[in-house]
């Protein structure tokens, strides 16, 4: 369905569309984010926040970075699912003030208080799932109603974060929960777009087999690793868990391989999605051997294939070809989005090498400064486009993601 004109008004090009502001303002605070907690890391820096500093770092990713482009992905996504017009102008403007709020709040949360932060902050993705609710209730659009499970598993597990911080000192269920959201919400999404992407520029430019289309055997992959991955978020250490995990990464590898990426090396727009999938699995085994052998497998090798390589990467994937598709460009990837996609992916190997010997700082160093590369890097790339009224002509066969 092509994506409804928009109203027309006095706002800027930025609040337009979702995306626009929510995946710029992601980008930045994905870069800085990452370059502040590293002397944050050291005790050089401080904040004046409630968190101890892992848990802020952990916080801003999952609840901060990852609740913006989600948005953004959303906002953007719906209305093209119901055809109805975009949250666009003052409502949009709203919601990103909201967001931001969240990011002060959880900040100076030391001296607002642990409570107000906590209601500043949650109250961002609450109006996200009743606003993208709303809309696809409007738009009779049932079938989509599902992205809303993940969405609110989301907002609760950012109030459980807060509560369990306030009164256990350090967040632990919460993290496992947020990350277990998120990458059900990359299996839902991704088992959409991918399989469509491919099959769309295979068919034009590489004909041949094609990806097998969403079928029971998706449904079952999904199920199962959601049933893994909240056993994870509840009991971790046990051995049932560990089997289910691993279980769950080879449905997911049989998925992966049933979408045919091997056959889009020549669009990095597309493959870099097959890539970033891939790190679902990874973490599903890491996180599956990290039970069942813990004193092999670090957890934290897990956490960051889940948090940097299949959230990040898949993220800034999106991120690229939205962008490119909604602005009116065509998809294709310059030098730069290519240069941004291998350091997320780097940064990714990196991390998670990392875990395996927590004292080879020179491989943490490395991976932030990638992280920091990547995102800096889509914001300098496509900030302008973001800011930018959306292109006239348009190249056939090229219609927006």
């Amino acid at each position: 369905m092509a994506i409804p004109r928009t109203r027309p008004g006095k706002y800027p090009a930025i609040l337009s569309y979702g995306f626009r502001p929510f995946f710029l303002f992601a980008s930045l605070q994905a870069g800085g984010a990452i370059l502040f907690w590293l002397p944050l890391f050291y005790g050089d820096l401080d904040t004046q926040s409630a968190f101890a500093p892992v848990d802020w770092h952990i916080h801003e990713m999952l609840f901060g970075y990852l609740t913006a482009v989600v948005t953004g992905f959303l906002l953007t996504a719906i209305p093209n699912w119901t055809g109805r017009l975009p949250v666009q102008g003052t409502p949009l403007l709203l919601l990103v003030l909201l967001w931001l709020a969240g990011r002060l709040a959880v900040f100076f949360s030391g001296s607002l208080g642990w409570l107000p932060a906590a209601a500043v902050d949650c109250a961002f993705l609450l109006a996200v799932a009743v606003a993208a609710a709303i809309e696809i209730v409007a738009g009779r659009n049932w079938r989509n109603l599902k992205v809303l499970a993940p969405v609110s598993v989301l907002f609760a597990a950012n109030v459980v974060f807060h509560v369990e911080a306030h009164a256990l000192g350090a967040s632990d269920l919460a993290r496992r929960l947020g990350i277990g959201a998120a990458v059900v919400l990359i299996m839902v999404i991704g088992g959409r777009i991918i399989p469509s992407f491919t099959r769309n520029w295979l068919a034009r430019e590489n004909p041949g087999r094609l990806p097998a289309p969403f079928g029971r055997f998706d449904a079952a992959a999904i199920a199962v690793s959601a049933l893994a991955l909240a056993a994870w978020a509840f009991v971790p250490d046990r051995t049932g868990t560990g089997v289910a995990l691993v279980v769950a990464a080879l449905f997911n590898i049989i998925r992966l391989v049933r979408w045919a990426g091997y056959r889009t090396m020549r669009d990095p727009l597309v493959l870099v999605l097959h890539v970033a999938y891939a790190f679902v699995p990874i973490g599903l085994m890491l996180a599956g051997c990290a039970a069942l052998a813990p004193d092999s497998v670090p957890e934290a090798a897990a956490v960051h294939a889940f948090g940097v390589g299949a959230i990040g990467s898949m993220t800034l994937a999106v991120m690229t070809r939205a962008t490119l598709g909604h602005t009116g460009r065509d998809l294709k990837a310059s030098g730069g989005t290519v240069a941004i996609y291998v350091c997320v992916t780097l940064a990714a190997l990196l991390r998670i090498l990392a875990a395996f010997d927590p004292g080879r700082d020179m491989l943490i160093h490395a991976s932030a400064g990638l992280w920091a590369a990547a995102f800096l890097g889509y914001a300098a790339l496509y900030g302008g486009m973001l800011v930018s009224p959306k292109l006239k002509a348009r190249q056939p066969n090229r219609a927006p993601a």
